[in-house]
């Protein structure tokens, strides 16, 4: 298996608007730390599903029929609005697999286009697709919200994004399933209070510690993480590392 990070960012990105923080500034000056929004690349056996279609350059990064289908993590605008355009084009049909969420995104359900939302998934109840299988995993987000696991038979990728903490019911599926690899929601660095819809490192931290991983790769990153970063880098822990766009993990 092997999980391209395609961004890394937060919803405000990297850099933010009109922000001058050490990491904005940073980011407009080297392409490498900059991030976009939060998605991945899955690809097993010759089978490539996009995780989450918050880049809004789709048509251009993926050919017709380059994809075999999306997986949705929820239906928050940065991590759906690359589908307002894809859905425009013509001959062919895009699985898009997702929680069960009656508002989806804009009037995508409306007027879905090529998009199938057909298939919706349900929490635990893995499905097999070309290549590996996947586990949705419930996560503790504003809106319905499913991390993943990703297994081929020998490997097991867990990809968890958004979320702060984790439902106990989740985590205790993971406590049985040893990871390989776990890609985690980390948008801030330590807080003293745990914030409302991501993690914070100390979060994150606690999550990791709980679990059965060998290597973790911190995502969904905010600038003011990033900052923290520029200081504090090693002070992470030896087997948890800070994802950046264009990375590659392979297991």
């Amino acid at each position: 298996m092997r999980l391209s990070l395609l961004g890394t960012g937060d919803a405000a990105q990297v850099p933010v608007y009109n922000c001058h923080c050490p990491a904005c500034d940073r980011a407009r000056r080297e392409a490498c730390h900059r991030r976009g929004p939060c998605s991945a690349l899955m690809e097993c056996g010759g089978a490539r599903w996009l995780v989450d279609a918050g880049l809004t350059d789709l048509a251009e990064r993926f050919a017709p029929g380059s994809l075999d289908g999306i997986v949705q993590t929820h239906y928050h605008a940065d991590h759906a609005q690359g589908l307002l355009h894809l859905r425009w084009g013509r001959g062919m049909r895009i699985p898009v697999l997702g929680p069960d969420d009656p508002d989806g995104f804009a009037d995508l359900y409306k007027h879905p286009g090529i998009l199938d939302f057909s298939q919706k998934l349900n929490a635990f109840q893995t499905l097999t697709l070309a290549g590996f299988s996947l586990t949705p995993l419930p996560l503790c987000h504003s809106r319905p919200t499913f991390g993943y696991v990703f297994a081929d038979g020998s490997s097991r990728i867990a990809y968890l994004t958004d979320t702060v903490g984790l439902p106990p019911a989740t985590a205790a599926y993971l406590k049985e399933r040893p990871l390989d690899l776990l890609v985690m929601d980390c948008s801030f660095p330590p807080l003293a209070q745990a914030p409302r819809n991501h993690n914070d490192l100390t979060r994150a931290l606690d999550v990791i510690a709980s679990l059965p991983v060998k290597k973790t790769v911190l995502t969904h990153i905010g600038h003011d993480f990033d900052t923290w970063l520029m200081a504090h880098r090693h002070e992470l822990p030896q087997n948890v590392s800070v994802g950046f766009d264009g990375d590659v993990l392979a297991i």
